[in-house]
């Protein structure tokens, strides 16, 4: 009888998304996954053959966070939205992963389900074939642009400074130059991302039922 496994998938799924989110991607190798879990990087062969499975453990922990009320819905739009939320709310908690889960996903089973949901849902609209690949694709990339456009973007609050510091210069600027710059970055300081996130969504929806 062999000898019973050290670590579960689950567990080196958790270890792995620890790694990534202290250290990032460039931190995220077979060595460090080995540090993080006490063993060494042989033993951790027996577990995970290659690199790349470790990005496929990342991928499937934060995808494992997605969850949401899975219905009935009356009405389309709201499963969508349901299912959209739940992504960006689990992509968005663990940003290093964004280019993970961009290229990647399609080798990633545990993709595979909320795809589905997220495509059955869009198409009780009425979609098929490339309408229903474009409002898939036009829904994925809201989720990850999003997260993507707050932790990154110009108008991003950065950690090396201060939310009033961010502001000031953007409110330095010349005003005859840069007015509706200045204008959305004092706008940003008054809202939030879940605020942001879902005033898109539904702008993106209604194109949607509209069209």
């Amino acid at each position: 009888m062999g000898r019973p496994a050290r670590f579960t998938h689950a567990q080196l799924q958790a270890a792995a998304l620890r790694l990534l989110d202290r250290e990032g991607l460039a931190g995220l190798s077979m060595r460090s996954l080995a540090a993080e879990l006490g063993t060494g990087a042989m033993t951790l062969y027996n577990y995970v053959p290659q690199r790349e499975a470790i990005d496929l453990l990342v991928i499937e922990a934060v995808l494992a966070e997605v969850a949401w009320d899975r219905g009935p819905y009356a009405a389309w739009a709201d499963e969508v939205r349901a299912i959209a939320t739940a992504l960006w709310r689990a992509v968005r908690a663990h940003p290093h992963a964004i280019p993970l889960i961009l290229t990647r996903r399609s080798r990633a089973p545990a993709a595979f389900e909320v795809a589905e949901a997220l495509l059955a849902a869009l198409a009780r609209s009425g979609r098929s074939d490339t309408r229903l690949l474009v409002a898939f694709r036009a829904i994925s990339a809201l989720v990850t642009g999003m997260a993507q456009a707050e932790l990154a973007g110009p108008l991003s609050l950065q950690a090396a400074e201060s939310a009033e510091d961010t502001i000031a210069r953007f409110r330095a600027l010349p005003a005859d130059r840069f007015p509706q710059l200045i204008g959305v970055a004092s706008a940003a300081m008054r809202s939030t991302a879940e605020d942001e996130f879902q005033a898109s969504l539904q702008l993106l929806l209604a194109g949607l039922e509209a069209g």
